[in-house]
């Protein structure tokens, strides 16, 4: 079993932290459908530093959702630590992250993110600064390398744990490659061999299938699910499943997407309010949509909506539509 520092997680299966998504809505609604830990959305050191509102409104965590990793990003030292000092003493998360794997040049160009994987020496202090602050375990997420001709990811790994780091999330590809091309799983076995703190393999893992070899060729101690799961929780739960069981569940019914996207859009409006919940809910539907037939003929409305109930109403309406048809064709047939 998945185990960092001494949080014990009931299986092999995470959550990516994944930006503008992983909000505590999001992330209970992931737990419910099993996953052994939910990661947050990547948060600016110096915006904890600074007390910005809209900062520290992300630092919520629901008592559900643990446990929990809280991911934080910067570049310079000082901040870095105030930052996980304040994470440590005033949040309910479980393990503090630090990101070293965001691509964006909005992010590297302030010497943060994707930017440490070039220098495994700045990784090594700025880690055991934090660690040597701190009471929580503190992991990392990172990825291979920046470019193909700067892949340091062994050396990286080596210096988290040197730094008293207590896991590390891998992304099998380079900065450049952005969610490009093919991850390369071969340098997350390799990883794994050369570090003894458990190491959770990322990338390209879209079905249970894929995170079951993912674990399998790596011999990684947990696998992170990111892409896959967005407007499809049910992912998580057939991995889990899958993982423990060797059966594949089937895919969930229109209905059932529908339903979840209700739940989801009320944890928002409990999280933040009916007119950005709904706004927000937008990107979300389109996911939970995805696969279902004749879901085009409803984006637009979805797209319009901008109270609770018009949006309850649409999708409704919808999986009734949905499921008159497959019954007709049902009788066709």
């Amino acid at each position: 079993m998945l185990k960092i520092g001494d949080i014990e997680m009931k299986n092999q299966v995470v959550l990516a932290p994944m930006a503008g998504v992983c909000n505590s809505a999001f992330r209970l609604t992931v737990k419910e459908f099993g996953a052994g830990l939910v990661c947050a959305e990547m948060v600016s050191d110096k915006g904890i530093v600074l007390q910005n509102d809209r900062t520290l409104d992300m630092l919520y965590i629901d008592e559900r959702e643990k446990p929990l990793s809280l991911q934080i990003f910067g570049g310079e030292k000082e901040t870095l630590v105030q930052a996980a000092k304040y994470v440590d003493k005033n949040t309910n998360a479980d393990i503090i992250d630090i990101n070293m794997g965001c691509p964006v040049p909005k992010i590297t160009k302030c010497d943060a993110g994707a930017k440490w994987l070039l220098d495994p020496n700045k990784i090594y202090e700025m880690v055991s600064a934090v660690v040597d602050a701190v009471e929580k375990p503190v992991t990392v997420k990172m990825r291979m390398g920046w470019d193909d001709e700067h892949i340091f990811a062994i050396e990286n790994a080596q210096a988290v744990e040197r730094a008293g780091g207590k896991a590390i999330a891998l992304h099998g590809r380079t900065r450049v490659q952005m969610y490009e091309g093919q991850a390369n799983w071969d340098i997350i076995r390799d990883v794994k061999q050369a570090v003894t703190i458990p190491v959770i393999g990322n990338g390209d893992v879209q079905t249970p299938q894929d995170a079951k070899r993912m674990l399998d060729e790596t011999g990684a101690d947990g696998v992170m699910i990111g892409r896959a799961a967005l407007g499809n929780p049910w992912m998580i739960y057939r991995t889990v499943n899958y993982l423990e069981t060797g059966e594949l569940m089937g895919e969930p019914t229109a209905r059932e997407k529908i339903d979840v996207s209700i739940l989801h859009l009320d944890r928002l409006i409990a999280l933040k309010n009916e007119h950005i919940a709904v706004r927000e809910m937008r990107k979300h539907a389109a996911w939970y949509m995805k696969g279902i037939r004749g879901n085009a003929r409803i984006r637009n409305g979805i797209n319009e909506c901008t109270k609770r109930d018009q949006y309850v109403s649409l999708v409704t309406n919808f999986a009734d539509e949905v499921e008159a048809e497959e019954q007709n064709a049902h009788q066709v047939g």
